[in-house]
């Protein structure tokens, strides 16, 4: 078995979950031959103090300290893991240009070596190679300061994957091995952090099914999409069975006049584990004659409004696990197991000149176990961003 740790995995462009401003737009840009070439990145230092529980360098709530555990309060965390550094290429070929993108940062296993975020190619409406997953789409969430993406929304992460558009219509196959976030069936769970063991004879046996709508009507932004993906468990000597699992997410973004921004999502499914982002629990379980799917439901409401040189953020968001069958099992430590988290966000981000970036938030966060035990945390964090 392998013990669940959160990975952080994700951060968005400019007005997405992770605040990143127009990264590319600032980009240094110079052709070669008939090929436009674009370097762009940033130089990030993160500033934290969390004033409960050591939350790391991301964030996780599944560190928060219950009620009824010991530890310490009050530890500080800077790191500059955040930066990245980004390449694009644009050729003209057959009458479609035929784009590329590879970018890395510096947070793999939640800091401090280089991590591959994007890896693609992208010609005549068809990607290939690693991107955001086609499920959700980034630009509804909230713009968090936070390393980790506000819980509740769709999954902000990469994954390797087939992708095909057409008019406003995305449909993907996706790998089901996401590499930087474990989502497997759970034989167990952490009595500490209350993350889920996975069973040894997890199978991908087939790939992750995706499709997304996305679309603007005025100052409405939304985007409607799907997931299907299949759950097995097989020791190779006939003990084998296997569940569908599926999720649901609608994401909207209203401009309301110049300067005040509204932000909606819910996500919903059946065994759709981390294609909900901060999803408390796994996507299924395995009691040792059969795969059960858990369900899960989360949802963010966000308001941003421009102040001066930057803008303010209030953000509120919430996943809850179902765990009512989980919870007659016999697996081990099963009334450790998270079930709820939630999260509120007060940010501030300037730009006191053009390429640099100041920012300050407090956040405080909450996390509940299946046996009705529940602890909460206070977090500080600033940030500083230097742009090319």
């Amino acid at each position: 078995m392998s013990q669940f740790a959160y990975r952080p995995s994700s951060i968005l462009l400019a007005g997405t979950t992770s605040l990143l401003l127009a990264t590319s737009v600032q980009a240094i840009e110079f052709d070669v031959k008939d090929t436009k070439v674009s370097i762009y990145g940033f130089a990030k230092l993160n500033m934290i103090y969390d004033a409960d529980a050591d939350l790391g360098n991301a964030g996780n709530n599944s560190a928060i300290r219950l009620d009824d555990q010991q530890g310490s309060d009050g530890h500080t965390t800077i790191h500059a893991y955040h930066s990245r550094l980004g390449f694009k290429t644009a050729t003209p070929l057959q009458g479609s240009a035929l784009k590329t993108r590879m970018e890395i940062d510096w947070f793999d296993e939640g800091g401090g070596d280089a991590r591959l975020r994007h890896f693609y190619g992208e010609w005549n409406n068809i990607l290939a190679g690693k991107t955001w997953t086609n499920f959700g789409v980034v630009g509804t969430g909230p713009a968090v300061i936070n390393v980790r993406p506000a819980p509740g929304q769709s999954k902000i992460g990469r994954k390797a994957q087939l992708r095909y558009s057409w008019n406003n219509w995305h449909v993907a196959l996706e790998t089901p091995d996401p590499e930087y976030y474990t989502d497997e069936v759970a034989v167990g769970f952490n009595p500490d952090n209350g993350g889920y063991q996975t069973s040894d004879d997890y199978k991908e046996g087939l790939p992750d099914l995706t499709l997304r709508y996305q679309n603007d009507w005025n100052a409405l932004s939304y985007v409607v999409s799907g997931m299907v993906r299949q759950l097995e468990v097989d020791d190779g000597g006939g003990n084998d069975d296997s569940a569908v699992g599926w999720g649901l997410n609608i994401g909207a973004k209203y401009e309301l006049g110049e300067r005040v921004t509204l932000r909606a999502e819910l996500t919903h499914g059946d065994g759709i584990g981390e294609y909900m982002q901060g999803n408390p629990s796994a996507p299924a379980y395995y009691d040792g004659d059969k795969v059960e799917t858990i369900k899960a439901t989360g949802g963010i409401l966000s308001t941003s409004v421009a102040i001066g040189p930057g803008e303010a953020q209030l953000a509120y968001s919430v996943t809850d696990a179902d765990l009512d069958d989980l919870k007659k099992t016999a697996l081990p430590n099963v009334g450790s197991a998270n079930k709820r988290y939630e999260n509120v966000y007060l940010n501030y981000v300037w730009t006191p000149v053009k390429n640099i970036d100041y920012g300050l938030e407090t956040s405080y966060q909450t996390r509940e176990v299946a046996d009705g035990r529940d602890g909460d945390a206070l977090r500080f964090q600033g940030m500083v961003r230097y742009r090319f």
